[in-house]
């Protein structure tokens, strides 16, 4: 069974405007920097065996005190960059209303099936996603790996895992705060990647103070 610490990046400079911030590459607030930090503690005590990270430059930055912190080289890969969402890419709620008000409503009843204009379709995502947790689960079948990337992807993401319809994910998952722990586990009885049980979500990694975050024992059952 492998472990996947799903986390999402430190806040951004785009993050007090609410703005839509997909495959742009915006930096790090001074907050976000100290999210990071709080992430990289909680990280010296877990002792994930492998960090894997989006190259976006939010990721990244995050990822940096987490890897020294764990002693991990981490791992960028491209199919962890966040959903590009092309023409709200810089936008507010606002702005789109503005803009493209009809695609916007299609885009708040069904977000799976009605994108952003221009933007990535979240099943091509969803499967580029997948496709990299299959190979994080290969390569560590039996580890703890924690994940820095993006809100959107990661939704999309636990939307596959546990077997919930993709255009459910707004409702069931609205928010995922920046450095905050969510955490899934591959269960190797199901013979792929594809299905997980969810852990946790969503738990501040200063929660756990000078404690490694808790994780279920292979052989516990929900009564």
């Amino acid at each position: 069974m492998t472990d996947l610490v799903l986390v999402r990046h430190g806040e951004t400079i785009w993050h007090a405007e609410n703005r839509y911030t997909g495959s742009s590459d915006i930096p790090l607030t001074p907050r976000g920097r100290e999210q990071a930090e709080r992430l990289a503690v909680w990280a010296k005590q877990a002792r994930p065996d492998a960090l894997w990270v989006s190259p976006l430059l939010r990721a990244r930055d995050t990822a940096r005190p987490v890897a020294e912190a764990a002693g991990l080289e981490p791992r960028e890969d491209a199919r962890l960059r966040e959903v590009d969402f092309g023409r709200g890419e810089g936008l507010t709620t606002a702005d789109m209303r503005d803009a493209f008000p009809e695609r916007l409503a299609a885009f708040h009843a069904d977000p799976s099936h009605h994108h952003l204009p221009d933007g990535e379709h979240p099943a091509d995502a969803v499967e580029r996603g997948m496709a990299c947790l299959r190979e994080i689960h290969r390569l560590h079948p039996d580890g703890r790996v924690l994940i820095v990337g993006h809100s959107t992807l990661n939704r999309l993401l636990l939307c596959r895992l546990t077997g919930a319809p993709l255009s459910e994910y707004r409702r069931l998952f609205p928010l995922m705060r920046n450095c905050a722990i969510t955490e899934v586990r591959l269960n190797g009885a199901y013979g792929a990647a594809d299905r997980a049980s969810l852990l946790q979500f969503n738990t501040p990694a200063e929660a756990f103070g000078d404690s490694p975050a808790p994780s279920a024992g292979p052989e516990e059952e929900t009564p």
